[in-house]
């Protein structure tokens, strides 16, 4: 068996296994067998990718030597960050290696570019007769006239694949941004925003339609240029309550710039990877803007994000407080429980008190549940990933649709760091900037207790009449602290 024919083989190997992962990570059961899949199918990619990559090359020992160097940086850097990141910052941390991602496609594209495009241009030319692997960008060939459209489609991949590049590496910059606090979350709204994506999406095809007939650094420059705009200001239209919608279309947007890699490099895996991830991506994406009630081609073209009012214009009267004791009474008190997470409870690293907190009350003979939104948190099965980590029991971990017909029935309602996913507005009033937003219906338990550090807003700035209501209490403060106070306050009870 050749090289070339093993690397293929280890290739096909490598996408099943990327295929079983991505079934895998689609159930909380069968999560860590599909991440497993998914690090064996790289780690059988990475070794073919380099022996091949060695054995192609002239010079081998230098080859060898760049890529151990890439493969142990990469590692290292990696490694470090995987182990200092909190949950809290894992969306901002994926934004940012989605950023990599396109800044890879867009150096591919360049070199690519720089070492087949000007080289064979003006110096060679390509013989192929069809048959055999196509020319790859580290042989040198010669073409003959039979084989000029080949060219003229390898000339539209360098410059498609630079803007899919650009746009992924200067959007995920901005969510990555945005998602760390380091710019204001509300969407830049510039006039006539709509047409300068227009404009940008009509100069992207005038240019690639001049690389094409006409090969040249200059028209390279510009697609650049506008790919790189492009991407900053679709992210920066988008406010930060659809920044988890924006997180799963910026990892379609990657997987789309790997392919494009893959079509540059020849590469099979690349082209399968990318193919998987960006349409798996869009897929997620259209899930969650179902879940928010979202245009989906809105989202894909960055204009759905609209200034939201603080809504303090809105006088929803005085707020009822209560403390840990008497949150401890009514849970107490009840035979159903359903416990709402959000990204506060993420901030708190309150999943540990809170599981702890369903073992009491189940204990008690208390029937306790989670309801979980489609974009709790801030990034798409955040929530799962925390609860799952304090060893919740999968089978009481709920999806919205799944919980929201129980909850008029419930006697009693945590919600713990959640804002956005519980307002009423979103169902009854048309004017709020989130109405038509599936929210869960926590207003109609019996009673609600809210966690909350104090009357703020949630990340989509918008007030939630929820806090108002004559079923509602607030109870401020840390919520792992509250929560570790209203175990303490149960455990200090004789169940009845």
């Amino acid at each position: 068996m050749s090289i070339s024919s093993a690397a293929s083989a280890g290739y096909i190997v490598a996408a099943l296994l990327f295929i079983l992962s991505l079934a895998g990570l689609s159930k909380q059961q069968t999560a860590k067998r599909g991440w497993v899949a998914g690090v064996t199918g790289m780690t059988i990619a990475l070794i073919v990718t380099v022996i091949a990559a060695v054995h192609d090359s002239a010079v081998r020992g230098t080859t060898v030597v760049i890529i151990l160097v890439a493969v142990v940086v990469g590692a290292a850097i990696g490694l470090w960050r995987a182990r200092i990141v909190e949950m809290t910052g894992m969306p901002e941390l994926i934004a940012m290696l989605h950023s990599f991602v396109g800044l890879a496609a867009v150096l591919v594209g360049w070199a690519s570019y720089v070492e087949v495009e000007r080289a064979l241009s003006k110096t060679y030319t390509i013989i192929w007769d069809g048959h055999g692997p196509r020319p790859t960008i580290w042989t040198v060939l010669h073409i003959d006239a039979m084989s000029a459209p080949l060219l003229r489609i390898h000339h539209a991949e360098v410059v498609i694949g630079i803007f899919i590049g650009a746009v992924t590496f200067t959007g995920s910059i901005v969510a990555n941004l945005k998602l760390s606090a380091r710019i204001k979350s509300a969407p830049l709204v510039l006039p006539g925003k709509n047409l300068l994506n227009a404009a940008a999406l009509v100069a992207f095809v005038a240019l690639t339609i001049w690389f094409v007939v006409d090969p040249n650094l200059l028209a390279l420059i510009l697609v650049t240029i506008v790919a790189l705009a492009f991407g900053w200001h679709l992210v920066a239209s988008i406010g930060g309550g659809d920044m988890p919608v924006v997180v799963s279309m910026l990892n379609s947007y990657s997987g789309w710039a790997a392919a494009a890699s893959g079509f540059l490099l020849n590469n099979d895996l690349l082209i399968v990877t990318g193919a998987l991830v960006g349409s798996s991506g869009a897929y997620l994406s259209y899930i969650m803007c179902q879940a928010m009630n979202r245009s989906f081609l809105s989202v894909i073209a960055g204009g759905f994000g609209i200034e939201a009012p603080t809504g303090e214009e809105t006088d929803y009267g005085e707020h009822r407080e209560l403390n840990a004791e008497a949150a401890a009474d009514l849970l107490a008190s009840a035979t159903s429980v359903v416990i709402t997470p959000g990204y506060g409870m993420a901030v708190a690293q309150a999943q540990y008190p809170v599981a702890e907190l369903v073992r009491t009350l189940q204990a008690r003979g208390i029937e306790v549940k989670f309801g979980i939104h489609p974009v709790a948190g801030r990034l798409p099965g955040h929530m799962n990933v925390l609860l799952a980590e304090a060893k919740v029991p999968y089978d009481i971990v709920l999806e919205m649709d799944e919980i929201n017909d129980d909850l008029a029935s419930t006697d009693v309602v945590l919600v713990i760091g959640a804002n956005d996913t519980v307002n009423p507005a979103a169902a009854e009033d048309p004017t709020s900037p989130i109405a038509g937003m599936p929210v869960l219906r926590v207003w109609e338990a019996k009673d609600v207790i809210v966690f909350k550090r104090s009357m703020a807003t949630g990340y989509a700035g918008v007030q939630n009449p929820l806090f108002f209501r004559e079923n509602t209490q607030m109870l401020f403060g840390d919520a792992k602290t509250k929560v570790e106070d209203i175990l303490a306050a149960l455990n200090s009870r004789v169940p009845a």
